[in-house]
């Protein structure tokens, strides 16, 4: 077991390592950790004081044990079916494409920058973050085919009021049994 300084100003970077565990890992990192394309399957021991944070190319099934605020996330070619336990404030960008992912619920309520959850399996808007900046991607997924009826200026709207009628649809529905 190789254990690593608590606390790095700078950069940190563990990626191609075949690495399984992140124990050890520095508790704080001023601003880069990457532990991509290792064979995590879990992120328990990663810092939790992170500037960027990338655990692409593992084989997550879950974003447990990540910081809850970061700059850019990238957890991009993994194995995950949710975003629970993920940031959930993030300044920069925000990458879970090429997942298994059929719901937002649990991801990030804030992106200042893109969000892309291209090449899952989402089916609706559920969980959908209250705010973000820059461009949306949903690109290979069931519901992009709902959003490509509508001109992209206007997917802010659309997503909105696809969600509320979606939770008016079970409020009406739960009332009746």
């Amino acid at each position: 077991r190789v254990l690593f300084r608590s606390s790095v100003s700078g950069n940190f970077n563990c990626s191609n390592n075949q690495l399984t565990s992140l124990e050890g890992s520095p508790k704080s990192v001023g601003r880069h950790f990457d532990c991509s394309n290792n064979q995590l399957t879990s992120l328990e021991g990663s810092p939790q004081s992170v500037g960027d944070f990338d655990c692409s190319y593992n084989q997550l099934t879950s974003l447990e044990g990540c910081p809850k605020s970061v700059g850019d996330f990238y957890c991009y070619n993994n194995q995950l079916t949710s975003l629970e336990g993920g940031p959930q404030s993030v300044g920069g960008d925000f990458y879970c494409s090429n997942n298994q992912l059929t719901s937002l619920e649990g991801g990030p309520k804030s992106v200042g920058g893109y969000f892309d959850c291209s090449y899952n399996q989402l089916i609706n808007f559920n969980g959908f973050m209250e705010f973000w900046e820059g461009n949306i991607y949903f690109i290979g997924n069931p519901v992009q085919n709902i959003l490509d009826l509508f001109p992209r200026d206007k997917w802010c709207k659309t997503i909105y009021w696809i969600n509320e009628l979606d939770r008016k649809s079970t409020r009406l529905n739960s009332s009746h049994l």
